[in-house]
């Protein structure tokens, strides 16, 4: 059991660190975004946020692909099993039960599945944060008047 563990500490300790890289990215490119001025504020704002989002669904993406790796690594799923799927699987706590690891990986699964939900709580985070930031320089009818 300490094995596992430790190997799903590791491997959300990685993917913690590649989302708070890619969220300061986000981050910058949103204030960017934002500071400069246009007369088109709408079009602005579906801009940042479908950039945004979609920026973050390929940090998600990246972090399942280092789950799938480590998954590769211990030998976490039966023969011929495609480590991507099962690593989606578990991360988006989606939970088809048509794939289940090996006997002595089986708190992987839970791990990976709390490493996601973490992971996609802060993404929202972000995005709120992002489209607030917007939002505030968007003037109002009232001041475009």
């Amino acid at each position: 059991m300490l094995r596992q563990i430790l190997m799903g500490a590791a491997v959300s300790l990685c993917n913690i660190a590649i989302h708070a890289f890619l969220m300061a990215a986000v981050m910058w490119a949103a204030r960017t975004a934002v500071a400069i001025t246009t007369s088109r504020q709408s079009l602005q704002l579906i801009a940042v946020m479908t950039a945004t989002v979609s920026f973050l669904m390929a940090a998600h993406l990246a972090e399942v692909l280092v789950w799938a790796l480590a998954y590769a690594i211990v030998g976490v799923a039966p023969e011929g099993t495609d480590l991507i799927y099962f690593a989606f699987v578990n991360y988006t706590t989606l939970g088809y039960g048509d794939v289940t690891p090996t006997e002595r990986w089986h708190l992987l699964g839970p791990v990976t599945a709390m490493n996601g939900v973490l992971l996609f709580g802060w993404s929202t985070a972000v995005i709120f944060e992002v489209l607030r930031r917007v939002m505030t320089t968007v003037p109002s009818k009232e001041e475009r008047r």
